[in-house]
C-alpha cells in the first residue's frame, strides 16, 4: 500500500515531533479558524489521537478550539462549519467560543489577539488541556521577522514567534504555507480563505502581496532564511535578556530604593538598555508605550550624568538620579 500524500506526511511528521515530550493520554487542543493551516493541523492531530496510532508510543487525545470573533454577518457561520470539520475528523471535545473584541486597546489586530488569546486560555484551563496548537507556519515567521524589521523594535521583534510559549506550541513554523494547502487538498477538505488575509488596510496582507516579487527578488529560499533568523535573533535575545535581569537584579540597592548606577554604567550598551527597559516595566509603565526615546533618556540619568532633571515617562513614572541611585517613581 502506499502511504500518505507527502504534504500529509510533513504536517503529521512536525506535530508528531512537537507532541513527543507529552505523558500519555495528554489532551492537545487545536485552535482551528477552518483556515488551510489549522485545518490541516486539525487533520494531523485528529490521525495521531487515532485509537490505531500511537505517538511515540503514547496515547494522545486531541481536541479543538473555534474562536468566533463577530467581525462580520457570516463568523458564525464560518465557525460552525469549523466545528463540523472538526467533529467529523474525529476530534473531541471540539467547542465554538464567541469573543467580543469591543473596547479593548490598541488596533482592530491587537484587540482580536487579545480576545482570542483569552478565549484559549481559559477554555484550555477548563479542560485542563496540555497544549494548544497553533497553525502558524514558516510563511506566518518570515512575514514577522520582516514586520518586526520594518518597525525597527529590535532583536526581540525580529525574532518572530516561539515555537513554544506556556500552554501554546506551533508545531508547523517549519512547514510552509503550500504545504499545508496541499495536505487540505489531498484529504478532500476545503478550507476557508479569510478575506482580511486580502485586506490592504492591514500591514501583514499587504506584505503577502509583494512577497512573491521579494522571493523572485532575493531567491526561492527567502521564507527559509527569514524563518531561521528568528531562530538566531531569539536565541541571541533570550541571552541578552537573561544578562540584563542578572544586572538589574545585582543593581538593586539592599538599604535603599532604586538601582545603583554604578552596576548599571558597567555594563555594556545592550545589556544596560535591557535592563533599563524591565526596570521600567516592573515600575509600572505600559510597554507597548515605552520606546527606545524612553530607554535612552534614561540611560542618560546613568552614563551621562550632568545634573539633568527627572525624566518623564508613559504611566506617569519618572525616572530620576539621586546620591548615585537610579530612582523611578
Amino acid at each position: 500500500m502506499s502511504g500518505p500524500h507527502p504534504a500529509v506526511a510533513a504536517v503529521r511528521r512536525a506535530l508528531a515531533d512537537d507532541l513527543a515530550d507529552l505523558p500519555d493520554d495528554a489532551l492537545v487542543l487545536v485552535a482551528c479558524s477552518g483556515g488551510a493551516d489549522s485545518l490541516a493541523l486539525a487533520a494531523a492531530a485528529a490521525f495521531l489521537s487515532g485509537g490505531r496510532h500511537r505517538t511515540r508510543g503514547r496515547r494522545l487525545r486531541a481536541g479543538a478550539i473555534v474562536i468566533d470573533h463577530g467581525w462580520s454577518a457570516e463568523s458564525a457561520e464560518v465557525a460552525a462549519r469549523a466545528v463540523t470539520v472538526c467533529t467529523e475528523l474525529g476530534l473531541a471535545p471540539v467547542e465554538a467560543v464567541a469573543v467580543d473584541c469591543a473596547g479593548r486597546d490598541g488596533g482592530p489586530e491587537a484587540a482580536a489577539r487579545d480576545a482570542r488569546y483569552g478565549a484559549l486560555q481559559a477554555t484550555a484551563e477548563r479542560l485542563a488541556a496540555h497544549a494548544v496548537l497553533l497553525g502558524h507556519t514558516a510563511d506566518d515567521q518570515a512575514e514577522t521577522v520582516l514586520l518586526g524589521l520594518a518597525r525597527g523594535s529590535g532583536t526581540r521583534s525580529v525574532a518572530g514567534m516561539a515555537a513554544r510559549r506556556g500552554l501554546y506550541r506551533r508545531p508547523l513554523l517549519g512547514v510552509r504555507r503550500t504545504t499545508t494547502l496541499a495536505a487540505c487538498e489531498a484529504l478532500g477538505l476545503r478550507p476557508w480563505h479569510d478575506p482580511a488575509n486580502a485586506d490592504p488596510a492591514y500591514a501583514r496582507s499587504r506584505l503577502r502581496a509583494v512577497m512573491p516579487a521579494l522571493v523572485e527578488a532575493l531567491g526561492p529560499g527567502l521564507v527559509e532564511a527569514l524563518a531561521r533568523t528568528a531562530d538566531l535573533a531569539r536565541e541571541d535575545a533570550t541571552a541578552l535578556d537573561q544578562w540584563a535581569q542578572q544586572v538589574l537584579d545585582a543593581a538593586v540597592d539592599p538599604d535603599l530604593p532604586g538601582y545603583r548606577t554604578t552596576v548599571l554604567a558597567a555594563a555594556p550598551d545592550a545589556v544596560r538598555r535591557r535592563a533599563l527597559l524591565f526596570a521600567l516595566r516592573r515600575a509600572g509603565c505600559p510597554a507597548g508605550a515605552l520606546s527606545r526615546r524612553h530607554v535612552l533618556a534614561v540611560d542618560g540619568l546613568v552614563t551621562d550624568w550632568r545634573g539633568q532633571g527627572p525624566v518623564d515617562l508613559p504611566g506617569g513614572i519618572r525616572a530620576l538620579r539621586d546620591c548615585g541611585r537610579l530612582a523611578l517613581a
